[in-house]
C-alpha cells in the first residue's frame, strides 16, 4: 500500500500537473470574483470564505476524472481488479494520494488568497481548518463519479454533474463553520463537527461505492 501511495503521488503530479494546475485554477477562480463583485472590501471579507470554498470545490473537480483514467488507459486497472488486495483499500489509498497531490496544496495556498479577499486572521484560520477537514470528502465523493465515468472519453462534465449535488452539504457546513468566528454569535463547533462527520462518512462509503462502480464498469 505504501508503494501504491508513492506511485499515485507521482502519477498525480505528472498527469496534467495535478498540484500545480489545481492551485493555479484555484487562484484564477478566487481572483476573478473581486472584478465581478467590485472594490467593496467589507463585502469581499464577508463572502471570502464562500469564495475560497467554491474555488476549492471547482479545483478539486478539475482533476477527479484522472483518478482512475491513467490506470484504465495502460491496463493497470485490470491488474488491480484481478489482484489479491481488496479493491476498496486500493481506492482508499488512491484517494488519499490524490488529496495530498491536489487538495493539500489548495489548503496551503488558501491563506495567501484569503489576504486578497481582505479576510481577518481568525477567518483565515477557520477557513483553512475547514478546508483541511472538508476537502478530503470532496475527493472521496468524487471517486464514486470517477469510477462510474472511467470508461467514458471526456467524462469530466458528466462526473461534475454526478458529483456536484452530493457535495452541497459539505459546502454548506464548510462555509458555515468558516464564517462562524466572524459572524458571532454563530456557533463554530456544530457545523465543524457536522463537516467532520461528513468527511468520515464519505471516507467509508466513498471507497466502497467507487470500488463497486469500477467492478460494474469493467464487466
Amino acid at each position: 500500500m505504501g508503494a501504491l501511495f508513492v506511485r499515485e503521488l507521482r502519477l498525480a503530479t505528472r498527469v496534467g500537473g495535478g498540484a500545480l494546475m489545481g492551485a493555479l485554477f484555484f487562484l484564477i477562480v478566487v481572483t476573478v470574483y473581486p472584478f465581478g463583485v467590485g472594490p467593496d472590501l467589507n463585502l469581499l471579507a464577508r463572502i471570502g470564505p464562500a469564495i475560497l470554498w467554491i474555488g476549492a470545490l471547482l479545483a478539486t473537480l478539475l482533476s477527479l476524472d484522472r483518478l482512475f483514467q491513467a490506470d484504465r488507459d495502460d491496463g493497470t486497472l485490470d491488474l488491480i481488479l484481478m489482484g489479491e488486495e481488496p479493491l476498496e483499500l486500493v481506492v482508499l489509498v488512491k484517494c488519499a494520494a490524490h488529496w495530498v497531490a491536489t487538495g493539500l496544496p489548495l489548503v496551503l495556498v488558501s491563506p495567501l488568497l484569503a489576504v486578497f479577499m481582505n479576510m481577518e486572521p481568525i477567518a483565515i484560520g477557520s477557513t483553512m481548518l475547514t478546508l483541511a477537514v472538508g476537502t478530503p470528502a470532496l475527493t472521496f465523493i468524487g471517486a464514486i463519479g470517477a469510477g462510474l465515468t472511467v470508461t467514458l472519453r471526456r467524462g469530466g462534465l458528466l462526473l461534475a454533474i454526478l458529483v456536484l449535488p452530493l457535495t452541497v452539504p459539505i459546502l454548506i457546513f464548510g462555509v458555515a463553520a468558516a464564517n462562524a468566528p466572524v459572524l458571532q454569535p454563530a456557533p463554530f463547533l456544530t457545523p465543524f463537527l457536522l463537516l467532520s462527520a461528513l468527511t468520515l462518512f464519505s471516507a467509508v462509503i466513498g471507497p466502497i461505492a467507487a470500488a463497486a462502480a469500477l467492478r460494474f464498469t469493467s464487466d
